[in-house]
């Protein structure tokens, strides 16, 4: 086993003052983390009151290269995870696309990434956490002890239930490279029919597929970027300094990443949105220091601009209402995919979205060994074995004149809900409150926070995604 980088002592005392600061909130003040970064754009309540200092929770705590697992604590990056195992040949089943985002956060939040057609979302890939719930106490929760219930709750429940300090991840094999093929199709239904396809037989052209994700530049160009790992040494692309990642994939039919740089290559522009900021310009781009091309820069402007209303002001000035932001990731049945991408992109004046299929696999048994219980995440329902395909979209629509607060926002959740998908709660959200527990656990929400947070500490989930407390 590698030596810890956070001593499981220091990591017992960190946990003790994290309590012990959760206990001294007087009772009716809201509770929330003190810390820096954040990748939720939901706007809320500002709180005077001050945060839980996680500050010391930020290490990996143990990486086990015999059992696959890495012991880390709950405001680990994935970037210093992904440092901690890839010298062992090792990376975690599903590591989101965003350098700064938490493991802890990614369980509690639902993260994804184009290996989440065979190895699902995040919390599938996590063994057991230590949370400190709303009670004030610090639980184990695994598969198959007297946490179950949390264990299988605590995915999607955005901190309502409890925060994690400590997780055991599975780690899987992987080569230092990725080889890519990006494969262009020209319709909505042929790039469905493909992942489809793929997803089933895992592999595209007698080739193996490892990863798989896809962007959509208008209805009659997509792109699938079908990586296979490989040790085979040769030339590699570096998108962190002039190039553009996204821009090459109309560019290049093939292309080679070293694993790191795979898993970080939607980082260095945030996907496609740094061009906001003018990141992208040639004339820009050399001079924007390169420490600063990375998504936890970008969210830290987009914050700035929340606050000081910079881009409503623009808009007022120019005699238009403020712009909506639309930003969001959704997922419906992939046989669904095409119908939903023709009507956004006849919609919604977003372009380019990112595509990411993904299928949840059978889920750890229960307590005593028995089946685990049906739905097995019951805030994130999916059934098992049947393929969803996330689509990501992240920019600002015109505003309109005499419509209601959010309303492309709204469409789109309407139109998803019409196709059996979901969508996540990072962002902006409408739902009534009966919708709302139709599709985010209702009663299986109610019963985990009676029995964890019985004095009602934390935010409720609607109040909090819905109601923006």
């Amino acid at each position: 086993m590698s030596p810890p980088s956070a001593p499981a002592q220091d990591h017992r005392q960190t946990v003790d003052r994290l309590r012990d600061s959760y206990a001294a909130i007087p009772p009716g003040t809201p509770v929330r983390l003190a810390k820096r970064t954040s990748n939720l754009f939901r706007s809320r309540a500002r709180r005077a009151a001050p945060g839980l200092d996680v500050s010391g929770l930020t290490g990996v705590l143990r990486i086990d290269p015999a059992a696959r697992t890495a012991d880390v604590q709950g405001m680990c990056t994935y970037e210093d995870l992904v440092i901690a195992t890839l010298p062992f040949g090792l990376a975690p089943l599903v590591v989101p696309q965003l350098r700064t985002i938490t493991v802890g956060g990614a369980v509690t939040g639902g993260g994804i990434e184009s290996s989440s057609f065979r190895s699902g979302l995040v919390h599938e890939g996590i063994t057991e956490l230590d949370i400190l719930t709303g009670a004030g106490d610090v639980v184990t929760a695994t598969p198959d002890n007297g946490h179950a219930d949390l264990y299988r709750g605590f995915p999607v429940s955005y901190g309502t239930l409890g925060y994690a300090t400590r997780l055991r991840v599975r780690l899987e094999p992987v080569q230092p490279f990725v080889a890519l093929r990006n494969v262009r199709f020209g319709s909505t239904a042929a790039v469905q029919q493909a992942l489809a396809d793929i997803t089933a037989e895992r592999a595209f052209d007698g080739e193996p597929v490892h990863y798989c994700d896809g962007v959509v530049f208008g209805p009659d160009e997509q792109y699938l970027v079908l990586g296979r790992q490989t040790a085979e040494p040769g030339p590699v692309s570096d998108y962190t300094g002039r190039q553009v990642y996204y821009r090459s994939l109309a560019q290049r039919p093939t292309d080679r990443l070293t694993i790191g740089d795979y898993l970080w290559r939607w980082d260095t522009d945030w996907f496609w949105c740094s061009r906001a900021f003018g990141v992208q310009h040639p004339l820009v781009r050399p001079l924007w220091p390169r420490r600063w091309r990375r998504s936890s820069v970008y969210s830290r402007l987009i914050a700035l601009d929340q606050r000081i209303g910079l881009s409503d002001g623009i808009e007022r000035l120019h005699g238009r209402p403020p712009a909506e932001r639309v930003v969001q990731d959704i997922e419906v049945p992939v046989d669904r995919t095409a119908a939903f991408l023709d009507w956004f992109l006849d919609t919604v004046p977003i372009a380019p979205v990112w595509l990411c299929p993904v299928r949840q696999n059978p889920p750890p048994a229960g307590p005593d060994g028995m089946t685990a219980p049906d739905p097995a995440w019951p805030l994130y329902p999916m059934p098992v074995g049947r393929t969803f395909v996330n689509v990501g979209f992240w920019s600002m629509v015109p505003g309109v004149p005499g419509q209601p607060d959010g309303v492309t926002n709204r469409a789109i959740e309407k139109r998803v809900s019409a196709l059996d998908g979901h969508k996540s709660l990072y962002s902006q959200a409408y739902y009534d409150r009966d919708e709302f527990d139709r599709l985010y656990g209702g009663e299986h929400y109610r019963q985990l926070k009676r029995r964890y947070d019985p004095q009602s500490r934390l935010l409720d989930l609607y109040d909090k995604a819905v109601r923006r407390q």
